[in-house]
């Protein structure tokens, strides 16, 4: 485990987009996933070069994802080559029949360190109706026992939306029950298919974000966000609160082993994060669509290092309003993905964020 990145330098993790092609048609697909593979996607010696450029980044966590990463023939193989190099890698693949014991199996035998599913409802009808496909809810619980049985780490992803805000604790019962290590919480970015969902208020943010850090100091599972940096925030400010001697950001107090470890606080779009397209295009993150280069043009450390966008997304002095006076910036620093979608600027405010900061004043 790493104890030190330079952000400037390095990511703490990055996302691969193995593919677009996906069975299912979720409403909130970030990719706008199709059920055929693009012709352009990276190939399998591509593929194998950019893992070896991840490596040399300080070695960072690589996450394989989608679209579906097992519409891919060649997905265990990329998973063993970054395994041989010593690369810990995750993967979230899509709840189809394409996930039989046999596939699970299979990625395990390859070195594959965690296995996430998404979840986005306590209930059938919930869920079912997020993934646009009935019988997902089943099909993905059914194949969490899988992985159960061939005890191989189990992460749960979760969007949070207008449609599910009101089950937070039903949603974690659920994810007690299912054993996982890691409960990963999205908040709804307006880009993709999700800009046909309502996303939540700032206030009701606030509030599921308050339970959030409940539900943490309850379970067993570990808690981070995506897209809720403020989550940072609330923890510092309940932790002083509570005179809370142990920090919430452990990962030590989880019953599960997690070999992945915990990001450092302060990762962000661009901060210790980018994300790689299937076709190659690199980008502050899979939420945060403006493109910064490709890896068939240029070296992927190039882009992370020199790239203006990258390089100004790590310097939270840069950033307006109450986020650039905030005390936290450095800490939280607020969704960089949703301040762009909301306003067309990356280093706005974040706009579903209802901390004033210590004096500040709206011009």
């Amino acid at each position: 485990m790493r104890n030190h990145v330079d952000f400037n330098q390095d990511p703490f993790i990055v996302i691969w987009e193995l593919t677009r092609a996906c069975l299912l048609r979720c409403l909130h697909c970030r990719a706008d996933a199709q059920y055929y593979r693009h012709s352009q996607e990276l190939n399998f010696q591509e593929g194998k070069a950019l893992i070896d450029q991840i490596h040399e980044m300080n070695n960072p966590i690589l996450v394989f994802t989608g679209g579906d990463p097992l519409m891919r023939e060649d997905l265990f193989d990329l998973i063993q080559y970054a395994v041989d190099k010593g690369v810990r890698v995750s993967m979230t693949p899509s709840a189809t029949p394409k996930v039989t014991k046999e596939a699970i199996a299979k990625a395990k035998g390859h070195g594959l360190a965690r296995w996430a599913f998404s979840i986005d409802g306590p209930n059938k009808e919930i869920h079912d109706y997020f993934r646009g496909t009935d019988g997902s809810f089943d099909l993905t619980i059914n194949a969490i026992r899988y992985l159960h049985e061939l005890d191989l780490p189990v992460q749960i992803n979760t969007v949070i939306s207008k449609n599910n805000s009101d089950y937070i604790k039903e949603m974690a019962d659920l994810v007690a029950s299912l054993n996982a290590v890691l409960w990963s919480v999205f908040f709804l970015v307006p880009t993709g298919r999700g800009e046909r969902l309502t996303p939540i208020s700032p206030e009701e943010h606030e509030g599921v974000l308050h339970q959030l850090y409940d539900i943490k100091k309850e379970k067993s599972f570990d808690i981070k966000t995506t897209e809720a940096q403020h989550f940072r925030r609330v923890i510092i400010q309940r932790n002083k609160e509570e005179r809370r001697n142990e920090s919430l950001f452990q990962t030590e107090r989880t019953a599960k082993v997690d070999v992945l470890g915990r990001a450092p606080r302060g990762v962000n779009s661009g901060k210790g994060f980018l994300f790689i397209s299937h076709i190659g295009d690199v980008y502050p993150s899979g939420f945060l669509p403006i493109k910064c280069g490709n890896v068939r043009e240029r070296s992927l450390a190039d882009i992370y290092r020199n790239h203006h966008v990258f390089q100004e997304l790590r310097n939270a002095n840069l950033y307006k309003g109450k986020c650039g006076a905030c005390e936290y910036r450095h800490i939280c620093g607020g969704s960089r993905a949703r301040a762009y979608a909301v306003t067309g600027d990356y280093l706005e405010s974040e706009p579903y964020c209802t901390y004033i900061p210590n004096g500040y004043q709206h011009d």
